[in-house]
């Protein structure tokens, strides 16, 4: 592996580095996710043509670089490859009319660079892939779609929202960090009458992940094949999907396959110092998760505060570990729905999805400083499913492009965070370095139950802005990935074909 020599310069800068800042302009504010804040959105006006004349057009020009090193070279897996996409959206807001107003997002991307182009059934871009769209024969194609279009109503304290939308929590999000976001189609209410505290309840029906152009189901997969073609797109089939819960799976039973989501989150901050967060999410006849987290902040003198904080993740299966079995890719499940006995012995409850996350982690900061030490470990009891873009050990111990919730893995995570303009040291620059330990359970990678080995992530990003580009943001992103397979007993599995080196650079300009 061409493994990336960082000088001492390079990492003295790491060392004092954030990802937790963002491009702001006077109306938005982007976030390192992609996730975009409306600092001004459109006002009330007092007639309804005056809703769409005093309405508001929001844009972004974009464009992500990738490029890949990869430590082994398999046949139709891993390669080498370089992807460079330009894109753009356009976001519409209606002005407000008696508290209704409407939002619609076009986006769109096409192919600057992309050595997967006129590659059928292949696809080496990795966490890429999602730059363009995804054909059925798995090549990469140009994507324009209407990935945002809902009615809005807000009155008092309370705003509801109907059609294609983003939403962002736990497990539910945008992440648009590449070319187009993933959307759901839903109905959401959230409510602030309470002191310090926000209450939001949902109904998702379908979603659209990011490098597909058709809104599907929010659960299943799409194993079909036919040919060269691969029939995923038509489903869920993003990194962190149950495989098991197949359409062909679910079909067999007589079950929905496209199931609808009842989710609610809840905030209080009334207690000084004190952030509680609730969630709640359900499919019926699947499985339900909770999650429970508190933040705490201490100040400690002289300007640092220490924030300990924990997540709890409780997931209860309610039929589909029948269907999937444990384990996400599906190797669990019964022999007939595509599992194995070797696989499912390595699971203490094959057939159930039940499982949980203990997460951990305290925060020390002062002005431009953060520093980070977090902690997680999944139960001996099934793999977490989670393929809406959220991330279940987000902010504790998942870096860049990482699935670190199957069952029994152990994660810890160090990070340091510096905003170098905050300080007057550089002016417009911002970083970010963390360095990941993942643990994963070597009896279910030996019986194939896993696809993941144990692994050491080192991550930095740079974000520079620039006063003579205003608007804009330049991100440069670094990963190294080194991956121990040693433990898989079979000799044909020994050779390392997950280790590599990825860069990202990306560009930013909003008017």
């Amino acid at each position: 592996m061409k493994m990336v020599k960082v000088s001492l310069a390079a990492a003295t800068v790491c060392l004092l580095a954030t990802s937790a800042h963002a491009l702001k302009t006077q109306d938005r504010e982007l976030k390192p996710n992609g996730q975009v804040v409306y600092l001004k959105a459109p006002a009330e006006v007092n007639s309804f043509a005056e809703m769409f004349s005093q309405g508001k057009v929001y844009g972004d020009i974009r464009t992500n670089a990738f490029w890949w090193d990869w430590g082994n070279v398999k046949a139709n897996t891993t390669s080498d490859n370089n992807m460079v996409g330009l894109g753009a959206n356009l976001v519409y807001k209606t002005a407000f009319y008696q508290g209704f107003g409407a939002t619609v997002g076009i986006y769109g991307a096409t192919q600057a660079l992309d050595e997967n182009r006129f590659t059928t059934g292949v696809n080496y871009g990795k966490a890429g892939k999602d730059t363009y769209r995804t054909r059925a024969d798995g090549s990469e194609a140009d994507i324009g779609v209407i990935a945002q279009g809902y009615g809005e109503y807000k009155g008092g304290k309370t705003n509801i929202k109907v059609g294609r939308q983003m939403i962002e929590s736990t497990l539910l999000a945008s992440n648009d960090s590449k070319m187009i976001p993933n959307t759901f189609e839903a109905a959401v209410i959230e409510n602030k009458d309470l002191p310090d505290t926000s209450v939001r309840l949902g109904y998702i029906t379908k979603q659209k992940l990011r490098d597909h152009q058709a809104f599907h189901s929010i659960l299943t997969y799409d194993g079909t094949t036919s040919g060269n073609l691969s029939f995923k797109v038509n489903g869920n089939d993003d990194s962190g999907v149950h495989k098991g819960l197949s359409l062909a799976n679910i079909t067999k039973i007589g079950g929905k396959t496209n199931p609808e989501m009842f989710f609610g989150t809840f905030q209080n901050k009334s207690i000084p110092n004190l952030t509680l967060n609730g969630e709640y999410y359900g499919i019926n006849d699947f499985f339900s998760t909770a999650i429970a987290e508190a933040n705490y902040d201490i100040a400690l003198g002289d300007g640092w505060t220490l924030t300990p904080g924990v997540r709890y993740l409780r997931q209860m299966d309610n039929g589909a570990g029948a269907i999937g079995g444990a384990s996400l890719n599906g190797k669990a499940a019964t022999t007939a729905n595509g599992g194995s006995a070797t696989a499912r012995a390595s699971y203490t409850h094959p057939n159930s999805v039940d499982g949980s996350i203990l997460m951990e982690r305290l925060v020390l900061a002062k002005g431009a400083l953060s520093l980070m030490a977090g902690y997680s470990k999944v139960s001996d009891d099934a793999d977490i499913i989670a393929p809406w873009r959220g991330f279940p050990t987000g902010g504790y111990t998942r870096s860049m492009a990482q699935v670190n919730w199957i069952a029994n893995t152990k994660s810890w995570m160090v990070l340091a965070q510096y905003d170098f303009d905050k300080a007057g040291i550089i002016p417009g620059l911002k970083a970010t370095v963390d360095y990941a330990q993942m643990n994963f359970d070597e009896k279910k990678n030996v019986a194939l139950a896993s696809d993941l080995s144990d692994r050491s992530i080192f991550h930095v990003d740079l974000i520079q802005n620039f006063k003579a580009i205003p608007n804009a943001e330049f991100k440069f992103r670094f990963a190294t990935i080194k991956a121990d397979p040693s433990a898989k007993t079979d000799t044909t599995l020994k050779t390392d074909y997950e280790s590599y080196n990825e860069y990202r650079f990306e560009i930013n300009y909003l008017f």
